[in-house]
């Protein structure tokens, strides 16, 4: 079986927490804690990406000075060895890399704009070649979700036609993911705690919208706040985190259709900015800002239902959650 380890970022604390993950049970063991070198002052969140094949790690963050470090991850064990830290354009919230593992897109809602970096020998960001002002993907202040066409020879992104799908206002955008069939988008609307399910046109990359579903708890009354979201391997089951309520939202998800049926909210960490799934589909791990600390969950495989496993002690403000099969 592959070794898997979790990597946790926390932003306060200003440090990557890699822990070992038991693909029978669930257990995780804590293997290293990293500092995120080069930097004078925190931000609020650490954004993080995989490369492709595995063997990066890119660690975003939004204090002073903004940069992109760049960490080996060790084949065999799992850890990691600082190898560079590259400049960002600005503040970003989220950070990808391209299928190639030649690119790092990010996205900047301070800023306003998306930009794209060329990585240069692995783990080492270059400056951003590609900065689009006004824009956002998703686009949290005019409700819009941008659709760019992308060269991978150029690393250039241009807008598509038509260049953007609306979402009911006031949705305040935020965090999309793919369905694993591709042919289907679910986007996270952080201001009204809705899920907003799409059709994907994968030959022209265009979108179009099919449901609108709430987050929320039934209860619910006051100011939503949603952050995160993710789909099982499998595709059947869809989980968004609610930081207004410190819950974690469940859908089943129509093999058919592509459509979504809630399950429920469960309680979790205190303002859940991030968690993410693991690659059997069976574990969900999840960080709060206000906790200071993880919770693992088992995946019910028939109806999706999440079990409490165990909570875990973290850095000052996780929140974020990459999980990483090694050989």
């Amino acid at each position: 079986m592959a070794a898997t380890y979790v990597y946790v970022g926390n932003a306060e604390s200003n440090e990557v927490h890699v822990l070992g993950l038991d693909r029978s049970s669930g257990a995780l063991t804590t293997v290293q804690q990293v500092p995120i070198p080069g930097v004078a002052k925190p931000g609020m969140s650490t954004p993080m990406a995989v490369s492709p094949d595995r063997r990066v790690l890119y660690v975003g963050t939004r204090g002073e000075p903004m940069i992109a470090a760049g960490f080996a991850i060790d084949p065999t064990r799992g850890t990691l060895t600082h190898v560079a830290n590259g400049p960002l354009a600005d503040s970003l919230a989220y950070i990808v890399t391209d299928r190639t593992g030649r690119f790092l897109l990010g996205a900047s809602y301070p800023g306003n704009k998306v930009t794209v970096n060329r990585i240069g020998p692995p783990g080492t960001v270059q400056p951003a070649h590609q900065v689009l002002p006004d824009v956002l993907v998703p686009t949290l202040g005019n409700d819009r979700v941008n659709q760019f066409t992308f060269d991978a020879a150029t690393g250039r992104l241009t807008p598509n036609t038509p260049p953007a799908v609306e979402v009911t206002a006031n949705a305040g955008p935020r965090h999309f993911v793919f369905h694993p069939g591709g042919a289907r988008v679910y986007v996270l609307g952080e201001l009204d705690g809705h899920v907003y399910a799409f059709d994907y046109d994968a030959g022209c990359g265009t979108l179009a919208h099919t449901q609108t579903i709430s987050a929320l708890p039934p209860d619910f009354s006051g100011k939503p706040s949603a952050a995160d979201l993710h789909i099982t391997p499998d595709g059947r089951f869809l989980y968004a985190s609610v930081r207004a309520t410190s819950t974690l939202a469940g859908f089943r998800v129509d093999p058919a259709s592509g459509a979504l049926t809630a399950i429920g909210s469960v309680p979790t960490e205190r303002q859940p900015r991030g968690f993410n799934i693991d690659s059997s589909g069976r574990f969900l791990l999840a960080v709060g800002q206000l906790s200071d600390g993880l919770s693992s969950y088992a995946i019910d495989p028939a109806s999706g239902r999440l079990s409490k496993l165990k909570e875990y002690a973290m850095g000052r403000n996780p929140n974020w959650v990459e999980i990483v099969d090694l050989p």
